[in-house]
């Protein structure tokens, strides 16, 4: 099996599912309806193209640094200034990371990889307002879904991880119900299952509809990466080259040599003017 393994993070995200009129609301996770977004625009697919082949991908999501929830309350104006719309308030999270997983064909999964790398259309997290930082995609792994993201190191950012430096740290885990039930996990690592109505059947503005699916909850412990043993600046004080050193030994000194010199300007214009 492969999973290709994304890191959504930046400064804000917003995932709808049950956005209606004034109120547009999040998740509090990525849904599968916005990632299948995301890879779609990145192929360059759009909003009336097929997506069959994405909807075949199995989906999961790992919250390593959950963020806050926060409010706009939204104005506009039409471009003549002369009509407001409708007042509205927007939720988004603020400082969240997450790290996600698809699950499916090898080669599919390898062009979605280079497509991440060099989107055809740009890439944002939920809304066109909420640009990702890069890296996104975190290249293929050969593993199951599931063991991919409890083995993939923690993500959250060094404030965060921090924070919880004296107690560990159990990342909530949102998968497809089937993974997990093909896991055989116990009876006692098995978590809460809901329903989930962000599977797209089509992007096309004259016919959005959306069909459900099953999500368990999990938990997994993550750790920090290990530091790495390479130290660049060791390297570089521990160079024996000093170009100090170079030029301090050079035997070339050009003002010595203007001092040298025979020629005075000064003493040829004083035999010039016999009057002085």
């Amino acid at each position: 099996m492969t999973v290709l393994l994304l890191r959504l993070a930046g400064p804000l995200q917003s995932w709808g599912v049950k956005s209606r009129f004034t109120v547009r609301a999040t998740e509090l996770a990525p849904t599968k309806s916005g990632i299948i977004g995301m890879l779609a625009a990145a192929v360059g697919r759009r909003r009336t193209d097929p997506i069959e082949d994405l909807l075949s991908l199995r989906f999961g999501v790992r919250k390593d640094q959950p963020g806050r929830v926060i409010r706009d309350f939204h104005t506009a104006r039409t471009l003549d200034g002369k009509t407001s719309m409708p007042l509205s308030d927007r939720y988004y999270l603020a400082d969240a990371v997450f790290l996600a997983g698809i699950e499916g064909d090898t080669a599919l999964l390898e062009g979605l990889d280079e497509a991440l790398r060099h989107p055809f259309f740009p890439l944002y997290l939920g809304r066109r307002s909420c640009p990702p930082t890069h890296p996104v995609s975190l290249g293929l792994r050969e593993a199951g879904l599931l063991d991919a993201l409890r083995a993939e190191p923690w993500l959250a950012a060094q404030w965060f991880r921090k924070q919880h430096r004296h107690d560990p740290f159990d990342a909530e885990m949102l998968l497809d119900q089937e993974v997990v039930q093909e896991a055989a996990l116990p009876a006692q690592e098995r978590g809460a299952v809901r329903g989930s109505r962000d599977v797209p059947a089509s992007f096309d503005p004259r016919r959005r509809d959306y069909g459900f699916r099953q999500v368990e909850r999990l938990t997994a412990r993550v750790s920090a990466p290990e530091p790495d043993p390479h130290d660049p600046m060791a390297e570089l004080s521990a160079d024996d080259h000093n170009p100090m050193a170079e030029l301090s030994a050079d035997d070339h000194n050009p003002m010595a040599e203007l001092s040298a010199d025979d020629h005075d300007p000064m003493a040829e214009l004083e035999e010039a003017n016999p009057c002085s």
